[in-house]
């Protein structure tokens, strides 16, 4: 073949046979002996040069919109499959489709939880034209009036969109394609997040705000060289964003917050350590984060509650736990109705303590097991004939006369509280209180004749919502204190319960320490009645929504600490911190009888056991490299220990923070506590496998591929292996006598 034979060969793409050969060929038809082609040669040498563009390799370039599309469609598939399937009311659906009925009646009630999840169940109710009268009572068949499978629907939705989150998330942390992927099946696959997502509850919103805060911050970081652009801007205020909604939902929103904020503390230091950076832009950097990563989240969880009073403008169930001037502004309320403006000697009122979640002043006749074993003084949120008490005069001054002109309370006076049900006074003496060792005991003593000064309390004005006027006590916008005349200690009610001889209600008693700031032991007016009074209109005074926000929160904070295992019952359905990265136990969401569709809280085994190494994995990695470095060893490029730096060990930094806390906490525990903590256990799994699969990748593709097939193929095989336990399970439990593993895993009876 000549010299220039070959260099037409070489020029074609895909050339072989005889026909390439002669096509290129040249012929010799120029007088001056120059090489010419013909007009539909040139044309066969132009194709030649076009790239050819396979399927391939145009699901290569286009696997950045495919992918996402797939693993979504499937997500939908996986979550939204026979998902009406049950017509009871299954597990927690009892408390939170209950909740968004309150909203459609808008009615106030009380939760542990911030309102946001809960709005947003209230609006799939609402897009459902529900009208909120179902109770949601747990095994309760729905009636046909409500659409529970939309509900349901409109719920699992956030779970489907957790799928493609991961998978740009997955992007956004520099893993290879087939580790995205891997991330990307770990999260569509686990048949917990599959099986959560499709009932009436806060798990999928929780699950979506965390990931969507996970993708913002890891954009947020890629863009870390693009300071102040639009972009960068935009990412910024999108975390504080997510960060507000995540912990609207529920407060283990903070624990993904705290990653964010130890990440925000490490740049900023970064920051500060360079000395080529001006102070002006180093300034500028921390005043866009105090913005977007504080002011912003506190906005968005501000908001989410300042909503939530807006929605509830009703009276209902959740009423006591909130201050007496925010429950006489609620429509339909009793609290204040009617009520004489300013308090009377004679008057009959009840008494609300002002701290956060505070009952009403309470007694009944039983006494004290210990101490004077007089009758007990409570607070209580229950309202009954038993929280009345008259104001009368002390024992110094004449006796109460009924026809007498009328004689108002006034700060500095020396009263007595007289309950209306028993007659007694209200006393303290020099005795232990029952809980509280360091404070003198509240009782109930002797009667209008007989007592003595203990029973005597001076009042002290602290603030008036409605006037700067001290000389009169008002009717729930008057706040005071109680002091012990004899004993110069305060009336107290803290959010310590008595046991149950006291029946759980909290304990009141008499502070010996003088804090005037100490909001558990003031206390308002919150009902009022005197017949000799005309009819005020105490409730015309707005709460502020400030003071709302803060006695609300404080109140959940106070009742949340108090969901602690009852050692007298036995819960079938907790479980313990250890138990959930192993994959101990399950958790049965209904009743087990053969005419009930059963579904079973239990994860992938491969997704579960496999990101519960990963973690250890990493910290063996990150020891590994530290020992070669000290070493002398330097094989790490910049980029690659950047990459173990925040695709490696920020993920088990969030598993940390999500999981350590339930460690330490001496709350009750069930398995979908560890959800969150679950999403960054399988980042870190993405990252151990696309880690140590980089030799094979430059060794030969095949060989990656092949490992990351097996993957795929046992994370996908366990979840179909196990998927009665997310789409139902009818029948007989027997039947699937298979899938119990172990014996905690209580599929079967």
């Amino acid at each position: 073949m000549t010299t220039t034979e070959k260099a037409s060969v070489v020029t074609g793409a895909e050339q072989d046979g005889h026909d390439l050969r002669r096509r290129n060929v040249p012929s010799y038809g120029g007088s001056n002996g120059s090489i010419s082609h013909s007009p539909e040669r040139l044309d066969d040498d132009k194709k030649a040069r076009k790239p050819q563009q396979s399927i391939i390799a145009f699901l290569d370039e286009w696997e950045f919109l495919i992918a996402p599309v797939v693993f979504t469609a499937l997500a939908f598939f996986t979550r939204m499959y026979k998902i009406g399937l049950s017509d009871i009311v299954t597990w927690d659906e009892a408390h939170f489709g209950k909740f968004g009925s309150h909203y459609l009646k808008r009615e106030f009630y009380f939760d542990v939880h911030p309102p946001l999840g809960k709005m947003l169940v209230g609006l799939s109710g609402y897009l459902a034209n529900y009208n909120g009268s179902f109770e949601f009572k747990s095994g309760e068949k729905y009636p046909e009036y409500l659409d529970y499978t939309f509900m349901r629907l409109f719920n699992s939705a956030f779970g489907a969109l957790c799928v493609p989150l991961a998978y740009f998330t997955a992007r956004d942390l520099n893993f290879r394609r087939p580790a995205v992927w891997l991330v990307t099946m770990m999260v569509l696959f686990e048949n917990s997040y599959a099986t959560i997502s499709r009932f009436i509850l806060l798990d999928s919103m929780l699950l979506f705000f965390t990931f969507t805060t996970v993708l913002c911050w890891a954009r947020f970081h890629k863009l870390r060289k693009e300071s102040f652009t639009p972009e960068w801007f935009l990412w910024l205020f999108l975390s504080g964003i997510s960060i507000g909604c995540v912990c609207s939902v529920k407060w283990v929103g903070l624990f993904c917050t705290a990653l964010v904020g130890l990440y925000t503390i490490e740049d900023l230091w970064n920051k500060f350590g360079d000395l080529d950076m001006p102070v002006i832009t180093l300034g500028s950097h921390v005043v866009a984060r105090v913005v977007g990563l504080i002011l912003v989240p506190l906005a968005v969880y501000m908001f989410s509650f300042y909503i939530h009073f807006l929605i509830l403008e009703n009276s209902g169930p959740g009423d006591a736990q909130m201050s007496s001037l925010f429950q006489a502004n609620l429509r339909g309320t009793e609290v204040g109705k009617d009520s004489p403006l300013e308090i009377a000697y004679g008057s009959r009122a009840t008494l609300k303590n002002m701290g956060y979640g505070g009952g009403l002043l309470h007694s009944h006749v039983q006494t004290y097991p210990e101490g004077s074993q007089q009758q007990q003084i409570t607070c209580y949120h229950h309202k009954d004939a038993n929280n009345d008490w008259f104001f009368y005069p002390n024992r110094n001054q004449p006796e109460f006369d009924p026809i007498a002109p009328l004689k108002y309370v006034a700060d500095k006076d020396v009263i007595r509280l007289i309950h209306s049900q028993t007659g007694r006074n209200l006393h303290s003496h020099q005795v232990s209180a029952p809980v509280t060792k360091a404070d003198y005991e509240i009782s109930c003593y002797g009667n209008t004749t007989v007592g003595d000064e203990k029973d005597h309390w001076i009042v002290e004005v602290v603030s008036d919502a409605a006037s700067s006027d001290r000389s009169k006590i008002r009717t729930l916008t008057t706040s005071f204190r109680l002091k012990h005349a004899a004993l110069n200690c305060y009336l107290r009610a803290g959010n310590v319960n008595l046991p149950q001889w006291g029946f759980k209600q909290i304990e009141t008693s008499c502070v010996k320490t003088n804090h005037p700031r100490d909001v558990y032991t003031h206390w308002n007016v919150e009902s009022h009645w005197n017949e000799k009074l005309p009819a005020g209109d105490p409730g015309s005074y707005k709460s502020p929504f400030f003071r709302d926000f803060i006695h609300l929160n404080v109140a959940m904070m106070t009742s949340n600490n108090a969901l602690v295992p009852d050692p007298d019952k036995q819960d079938d359905l907790a479980s313990q911190f250890w138990q959930w990265p192993i994959l101990n136990v399950g958790l049965r969401m209904c009743g087990w009888d053969d005419n009930i569709v059963k579904y079973f809280l239990l994860g992938n085994p491969a997704v579960y056991w496999g990101s519960t190494a990963s973690l250890g994995i990493v910290g063996l990695l990150t020891l590994w490299y530290l020992i070669r470095w000290q070493r002398g060893f330097t094989e790490l490029k910049p980029g690659e220990i950047d990459h173990i730096h925040y695709s490696g060990l920020y993920p088990v930094l969030g598993w940390v923070l999500h999981y350590l806390p339930f460690v330490a906490m001496a709350r009750v525990t069930y398995v979908h506590h560890y959800y969150p903590a679950l999403y960054f256990a399988i980042l870190s799994a993405g990252f151990v496998v696309d880690w140590v699969t980089r030799p094979l990748k430059r060794r030969d593709a095949r060989y990656e591929w092949a490992v990351y097939g097996i993957l795929y193929l046992v994370i996908g095989g366990l979840f179909y292996l196990f998927r009665a336990i997310v789409f139902g399970m009818q029948g007989d439990n027997k039947q699937w006598r298979y899938l119990k593993w172990f014996h905690t895993w209580r599929i079967t009876d």
